[in-house]
This record gives structure tokens, C-alpha cells and sequence, in this order.
């Protein structure tokens, strides 16, 4: 099975996926309780927010995982889509500056305009993330199928580390509508970005606020 190698977390790669709340957590419960999570590749200190008016996908997978920095371990789900079709995407990172004692914020927006042909496309698409609020619809979902034997997506991501044969579910297709998540990092084999607008400034300037998003045990 081929696998997507994974690199750091820069802005030209991030992307949009997004998976069920009540899906994720089972995924990471399962994993735990099997010892499937293990040290999956090293990200900075910040999360960034992402929100998209829908997402449309060809080929799912996900699976639990632990994403490492300097504060520790944190929980994911990592979840790849073969090829990815999304509208009225945002993303946002906000860092502290403790030198200035100010925050800035590094906000992205694209696939606004109102066809086909202006929304954002992505391949072998990877994301870690551990909260996401959105509508989920599923073509041909098999729960609780090997990690190393889900032929539906792109298969585990290189440098995710993961015990054979332990869980994950894959979808030949599924689309997300208003979906708003957490993640600690993205990467793609390619990402294209149609009507790019982004900008940078001081203060707060995210895609929504952090207290909109829920777990599933909230």
C-alpha cells in the first residue's frame, strides 16, 4: 500500500478534513485501549483553527495517533482523503509574541467564489486534528477495519506509527458541511488554492470562536 510522507506543518499545505465528533472519539478511545497510539511526527506549540462550507471527498481513512512537541503528547485522529473538493475555506493561527506581549494572527481564505471551478482541490490529503463540530454524510463506511487494511484511502501516512491491524473505518466518499475544527497539522501531495486572500495583524483575527466548538461529552 503506498503512504504519504509526512513533513512539518507550513500555510501552503494546509487543508481541510473533517471527521464526526462521536467518530473521532470512538477511533481515539479504540486505539488507546488497544495500544494502537504511538509518537507520530513532531509540530509546533500553536493550533490553528479551520472552517469550510463544505467538503467534498473521494477515498477515506482515519485512525488514532499522537502528534509530539515541547509541552508533550497530544491525542489525534489523523484522517486522509484521496482527492478533496472544498468551499469557503478559512484557517487561522494565532501566536503570542511574548517580547511585544501581543498576539498576532495569520488568517487564510479561499474557494469563496460561487463555482466548481473556484473552489479549493487537494490530493493525498492528511490531517491531525482533535475537535471538529460538522454534518457528515458517508458512502459505504466500514467501522472498525484494520489500519493497514483500509484500500478506500490513501492508506496510513508514513512516520504514523500505528500496531497492525489495529482500528480505523474507511469510506469510499463523504461530504462535511459547515464544519468547524481543531488541528495540529495538515499535509498534502497537492493543494491547489483558488482565489488565495490572506493577511497577517496584531490581536485575535480567527475564523471562529474557540468556544463555538464542542466534544462529544460537552
Amino acid at each position: 500500500m503506498k503512504s504519504q510522507a509526512r513533513g512539518g506543518t507550513r500555510w501552503k499545505r494546509f487543508a481541510v478534513v473533517m471527521v464526526p465528533s462521536v467518530g473521532a472519539a470512538a477511533v481515539v478511545t479504540m486505539a488507546i485501549a488497544q495500544g494502537a497510539l504511538a509518537a507520530s511526527f513532531s509540530v509546533s506549540g500553536q493550533q490553528f483553527q479551520i472552517e469550510a462550507g463544505e467538503m467534498k471527498g473521494k477515498g477515506f481513512v482515519q485512525y488514532g495517533s499522537l502528534d509530539q512537541n515541547k509541552q508533550g503528547a497530544h491525542p489525534v485522529v489523523v484522517v486522509g482523503v484521496h482527492d478533496a473538493t472544498i468551499s469557503n475555506l478559512c484557517q487561522s493561527v494565532s501566536v503570542r509574541v511574548p517580547l511585544l506581549n501581543k498576539d498576532v494572527s495569520m488568517k487564510l481564505r479561499a474557494g469563496q467564489g460561487p463555482n466548481e471551478a473556484d473552489k479549493v482541490k487537494a490530493g493525498n490529503l492528511y490531517i491531525d486534528a482533535d475537535i471538529l463540530n460538522a454534518n457528515a454524510k458517508f458512502e459505504n463506511i466500514d467501522i472498525g477495519v484494520p489500519v493497514d487494511n483500509a484500500p478506500k484511502g490513501p492508506g496510513p501516512a508514513k512516520g504514523d506509527h500505528y500496531v497492525p491491524g489495529s482500528f480505523a473505518q474507511q469510506a469510499d466518499s463523504v461530504v462535511f458541511t459547515n464544519a468547524k475544527q481543531q488541528a495540529w497539522a495538515t499535509s498534502a501531495g497537492t493543494f491547489e488554492l483558488k482565489g488565495l486572500k490572506m493577511d497577517i495583524k496584531f490581536g485575535k483575527n480567527e475564523c471562529f470562536d474557540p468556544k463555538s466548538v464542542k466534544r462529544p461529552d460537552d
